[in-house]
């Protein structure tokens, strides 16, 4: 199988890692946004952008409200899929596997990263609940401010989902539609892989 070029490697992730690198010089912003994908109770699917914050070795990671409706909805199911697609590479890469909650130590330096007004927003919103108004949502931030300090601590009800994938699609486009494909697939997050060309 020719999978040289731009698909060459035998380890997924540090191929996601090196196609993200290119996006990060190319995409106007965000080059790290994620099209997430859940499912509710009856099967009824939701998407929506959030923005990926870690390839790690053998897993992708990102970070969200636990109590958020995509938050409840990995928790019930136990997966999720994504896809990055970058208009600038004309390329991208889709992700679907089992999920588990990163609500350690390493969401906790996450979370110690990021703005403060970013930090109280977190303890702020009651995500993905009705809002009165915005005003409503002002001004529980600047409660919690005062509340919480210049340091504000994790919220137990937020950090990091980790996906760990069974399959990944890395697709690029080709002339005349002829795109490439090749898919990852593995029977559970502690298999081997396996890699094959699909047709466009």
């Amino acid at each position: 199988m020719d999978r040289s070029g731009i698909f060459a490697g035998d380890d997924p992730f540090a191929l996601a890692r090196a196609w993200l690198a290119e996006a990060e010089k190319a995409e106007p912003n965000d080059p790290n946004a994620i099209a997430l994908a859940t499912v509710d109770p009856s099967g009824l699917p939701n998407v929506r952008m959030v923005l990926l914050k870690d390839v790690e070795t053998d897993a992708f990671v990102f970070y969200t409200n636990y109590g958020s409706q995509k938050g409840q909805e990995i928790e019930a199911s136990g997966k999720a899929a994504f896809v990055l697609h970058w208009k600038s590479l004309r390329r991208q890469i889709r992700v679907r596997g089992v999920t588990e909650r990163e609500d350690g130590p390493q969401a906790d330096d996450y979370y110690a990263s990021r703005s403060l007004k970013s930090r109280l927003g977190a303890w702020a919103s009651q995500q993905s609940q009705p809002l009165s108004s915005r005003e409503a949502l002002i001004a529980e931030a600047a409660k919690q401010a005062l509340t919480k300090g210049p340091n504000p601590p994790r919220p137990p009800f937020w950090g990091g989902i980790r996906l760990r994938p069974v399959e990944i699609e890395f697709w690029a486009d080709g002339a005349f539609r002829l795109h490439d494909r090749f898919r990852w697939t593995r029977p559970g997050p502690s298999d081997s892989w396996s890699i094959q060309r699909l047709n466009p």
